[in-house]
């Protein structure tokens, strides 16, 4: 049988080049390769000023461009859009044996540099969104606002104990690396509000495609937890604009409203309701219309700051 995901992403490559941005591979380093979904060339908005430059790192299922699909579409006309596929995810790998949250960080910001952008907003989902926070702390100069989606900066011990246990897994690679058509359909329905049923062969196709370089990501989330007494909750000099799933299991709303509170007034709140985790997959509409609302509360009238 034909694998229907291998088959969807040559069209979806078609259609994101279509609507302006295509993939290039940026050697950030020796024997560092990052691809990055980059406008195909840098158009001034309606204003007659510079685009400003939106950045989308994913979550620890999927690459850059399967998961922000809705919103390259819903964007690329008056933002440019930079859609990162995070090491070993996509088209992007490394020799380097570091597997931090701090080192996808430097990479990225290398990668970004080398393509000329110099300010952005950065939106990150679940994982990447510990990955835009790690920016944010890097470098300030270049991040302007970070938009988080369904994360926070860290996962200490404590944290990720008490939401292993409540999601009755014994290690999150044995929850985010399934290894059968089932362990698949389990996380997706465990992520979503409420999964649409699929044909078994669908998810059968998704783990052929999806979940390559297993050992090294199984490396990324041993490297992702802190120890408690590692973690001082850090300062952030931009605003944090957070957007959550109403009925997130991973990460409940509680964790986002203890966010906020440490975020203090930097930081704002949008819960969107009859959506999980995958938010911006699962209601893709009303994600794009509070993100566009947040862009517009950056980037008065198509203008940076």
């Amino acid at each position: 049988m034909v694998n229907t995901v291998k088959i969807y992403k040559p069209l979806l490559r078609a259609i994101m080049k279509l609507a302006g941005v295509r993939p290039q591979k940026i050697e950030v380093e020796p024997g560092t390769v990052m691809n990055i979904w980059a406008p195909s060339r840098l158009k001034k908005n309606a204003n007659n000023g510079k685009k400003p430059a939106v950045v989308f790192l994913h979550g620890f299922v999927g690459d850059g461009i399967l998961t922000w699909q809705f919103q390259v579409l819903a964007l690329a006309r008056d933002y440019a859009v930079y859609v990162p596929d995070l090491l070993f995810f996509g088209g992007s790998s490394t020799g380097d044996g570091c597997r931090t949250v701090g080192f996808q960080a430097e990479c990225l910001a290398r990668g970004l540099a080398k393509l000329g952008v110099q300010k952005c907003t950065v939106v990150g989902f679940s994982y990447g969104a510990m990955v835009a926070f790690r920016l944010a702390e890097l470098q300030p100069e270049l991040v302007e606002s970070v938009v988080a989606t369904c994360s926070g900066p860290v996962v200490t011990e404590s944290l990720s104990r008490e939401r292993l246990e409540r999601l009755g897994f014994p290690a999150w690679s044995e929850f985010l690396l399934p290894d059968s058509a089932s362990a698949l359909k389990k996380l997706l329905e465990i992520g979503s509000f409420h999964f649409p049923r699929l044909p078994k062969c669908v998810f059968k196709h998704g783990l052929e495609v999806l979940f390559d370089c297993r050992k090294e990501r199984a490396e990324l989330l041993e490297a992702l937890v802190i120890p408690d007494k590692d973690f001082a909750f850090p300062q952030y000099s931009q605003k944090v604009h957070l957007v959550w799933g109403e009925n997130d299991r991973i990460f409940p709303v509680e964790v986002a409203k203890s966010l906020k509170e440490n975020l203090g007034d930097n930081a704002t709140l949008v819960c969107i309701e009859k959506a999980g985790h995958l938010v911006a997959l699962e209601r893709p509409f009303v994600y794009n219309k509070c993100l566009k609302k947040i862009l517009a509360s950056i980037y008065k009238a198509g203008h940076t700051k």
